[in-house]
């Protein structure tokens, strides 16, 4: 398989340039041009297969004319030690937690599969990476998780000051670990920016073998395509009528992960998701995008520091038009919708749910009357763990969830003690003085 710019169909890359280069140069994104069909495998894989075998299984059916089976096999067995959860909440009414991981959080998924994937490519290539991404925390305890005993992938991690989280002594550079953290005497819009500074440096980038851990590389997006034929092999003897999922919008990763599953001819019929700014109602009650009407070539070039997937959503329907009005079905939903939403799903099921769920939730009740029409059967996503959003579940349901060891770690402050910088340079020289390689990764 064959990834392409979203700014130009002819500037293509296999599937080690998309994730180690995760940019291209026309300052589009990577999506994958999808050919195969699983069809026939799919009604093969049942409730006994692990996500694990079903993420080698796609990830060699993506990639095949670059890794064999066995390495695919081995790279998704190394990423995928947890797994999703399906569960029965009500008739034709089923949730899908992503949140049973090491930090709470559904970016384990992604981060633990692009690491291990980099991983891989170098201890069989040669080479290093370097991750540089901004964060408050959650990403970094994240990557924390999964860049432990990694001898070819290291991570500058970018925060504003005092947003260290869920970091080891261990973990540090300067301690022989994979991460620099540096804290920004800053706002997160500032570590954003001094991101977007060091990408802008080609130089740079090459240098220091720069890519990201975050949506903005093809790598980190690809393992959320195998959460929907997961739920498939879960409900595929309990369920016999049309399946949609519903989810916040998010930056667009599940969704356009949902519609990619579509295209490799997985059972998915729809998504259901609230509005947003970009993604709306038109006047007939169907889906729009307003950001369309700009050809992506007048754009500015995708974010490496705060992506957006809207444009790969765009790319999508681009290629087949009639998928944005026949595969998503978006709702107005207001913050009083989205509280209501969030008590029904405590009183009547039991159901923590943050504001995110909640919002995903009070769609599903918006679009009641088109689903009982054909006795669909409804999944609703839970991406993240409740008490990672305790303030808000507390106001709205009056208890606060119970917070796991596993969330208290990753939530914990970390203080570095080290200097505060203000300027990209002074990034650049931490990264000079800490993120090289020994002549044996190079």
């Amino acid at each position: 398989m064959k990834f392409v710019s979203t700014r130009n169909s002819k500037n293509s890359a296999d599937f080690e340039k998309a994730v180690l280069d995760c940019l291209p140069s026309d300052g589009g994104l990577y999506v994958p041009e999808i050919t195969a069909d699983l069809r026939r495998w799919i009604l093969y894989a049942d409730s006994n297969t692990s996500f694990a075998n079903i993420a080698g299984t796609l990830t060699s059916a993506c990639i095949n004319d670059e890794f064999s089976p066995i390495i695919c096999e081995t790279i998704a067995s190394k990423a995928f030690t947890f797994t999703p959860e399906v569960k029965k909440i009500d008739e034709r009414f089923y949730s899908l937690k992503l949140y049973n991981t090491p930090t709470g959080s559904h970016k384990d998924f992604g981060i633990s599969f692009l690491v291990n994937c980099i991983e891989t490519i170098h201890a069989l290539n040669g080479g290093f990476s370097t991750f540089l991404d901004a964060t408050v925390g959650e990403l970094g305890a994240s990557l924390a998780q999964f860049l432990r005993g990694k001898k070819h992938v290291k991570a500058v991690l970018v925060y504003p000051k005092g947003m260290v989280r869920g970091l080891e002594e261990s973990d540090f550079v300067w301690n022989g670990g994979n991460i620099l953290p540096v804290e920004v005497d800053g706002t997160e819009a500032d570590c954003h920016k001094i991101v977007r500074e060091i990408f802008d440096d080609r130089q740079l980038v090459e240098n220091f073998h720069l890519t990201v851990a975050n949506t903005a590389n093809i790598g980190r997006l690809m393992p959320q395509l195998f959460f929907y034929p997961y739920a498939f092999t879960r409900l595929k003897k309990e369920v016999y009528s049309d399946i949609y999922y519903a989810m916040p919008c998010g930056n667009y990763s599940n969704l356009v992960a949902g519609l990619y599953s579509w295209r490799l001819s997985l059972p998915v019929n729809g998504f259901i998701c609230p509005t947003t700014a970009s993604l709306v109602l038109d006047p007939t009650g169907l889906c729009s995008v307003p950001d369309d009407m700009v050809p992506f070539e007048k754009r500015s070039r995708s974010d490496p520091a705060s992506p957006s997937n809207l444009e790969r959503l765009e790319d999508i329907f681009s290629r087949n038009s009639l998928m944005l009005k026949n595969f998503v079905y978006p709702a107005d939903v207001s913050d009083f919708e989205t509280d209501e939403a969030c008590r029904e799903l405590f009183m009547k099921y039991s159901i923590f749910a943050d504001k995110n769920t909640s919002g995903a939730y009070a769609a599903i009740k918006k679009r009641r009357e088109f689903l009982e029409e054909d006795d669909s059967t409804v999944v609703l996503i839970e991406r993240d763990d409740p008490s990672l959003s305790t303030e808000y579940v507390r106001h709205t349901t009056g208890i606060a969830p119970q917070m796991g060891k596993n969330v208290e770690k990753a939530l914990s402050e970390v203080k570095l003690n080290q200097k505060t910088v203000k300027e990209t340079k002074e990034i650049v020289d931490l990264m000079k003085m800490f993120c090289g390689f020994d002549s044996g990764h190079n």
